[in-house]
């Protein structure tokens, strides 16, 4: 079960939260807050898995009350203010609740955070063909025979994928490669992860992936060709 809590300086929000929470049997709502500051302090003792989020409130917005989070805990925000989503979506929250919002619209919400969760948890003994990276407020699924290779830019990672567009998400390199499969991918760079069996050729420092072609830093590199001649 995913344990929850609920920030929003509007008492009667929290109750329409609570009252939906107790309809939602995957999702266990141990605590709510109308001040942020007291949610802050909550989070620092206990274990959190998922927060629903106001974002327009008056100590402190949820915009604000997100960044100072460890990234790992899944965000809902909920708002009156549609405005405030354009920033939100900079920010790769699961979702975005725009008040009043239904019970159907609600469970939509939670879904996105119980396919999370569960993979996020998923036995490591289980493995899976697939990985999941939460972007412009939807949890997408990318398959790992799809990626061509990951791009690093400081605080945010560019997967290029086979047949569309690349995909960006608010993630660093170190926790996009802890997702990855360590007998698959290696990072080659500072700023380049690529898939060893899509490596076409390694020539001066290059390595050729199709069409695009992928510098080898120098700190990466006797462990990238032991792997790869290996």
């Amino acid at each position: 079960m995913i344990k929850a809590i609920a920030i929003d300086d509007e008492p009667l929000a929290l109750k329409v939260i609570e009252e939906f929470c107790a309809r939602t049997p995957e999702v266990e709502l141990v605590k709510t807050f109308t001040k942020p500051s007291e949610g802050m302090k909550y989070l620092k003792k206990f274990p959190v898995d998922l927060i629903f989020l106001d974002i327009k409130m008056p100590s402190m917005t949820g915009i604000e009350f997100y960044k100072q989070i460890s990234q790992e805990k899944m965000v809902i925000f909920t708002t009156a203010y549609s405005e405030y989503a354009v920033e939100g979506f900079e920010l790769d929250a699961l979702d975005y609740l725009l008040k009043p919002f239904s019970f159907e619209r609600f469970t939509k919400a939670v879904a996105k955070a119980v396919e999370y969760f569960n993979f996020t948890h998923r036995s490591a003994n289980e493995t899976n063909p697939y990985f999941f990276i939460r972007a412009d407020y939807s949890l997408i699924k990318i398959a790992y025979s799809d990626v061509l290779f990951i791009e690093g830019l400081d605080d945010y990672i560019k997967i290029h994928v086979s047949g569309r567009a690349p995909y960006v998400a608010r993630m660093t390199m170190k926790s996009i490669a802890e997702t990855l499969p360590a007998n698959d991918f290696v990072r080659v760079h500072r700023s380049f992860i690529v898939p060893i069996k899509k490596i076409d050729v390694v020539r001066n420092k290059m390595i050729h992936l199709g069409e695009n072609r992928i510098p080898i830093g120098a700190s990466y590199e006797a462990d990238f060709m032991k792997r790869y001649q290996g």
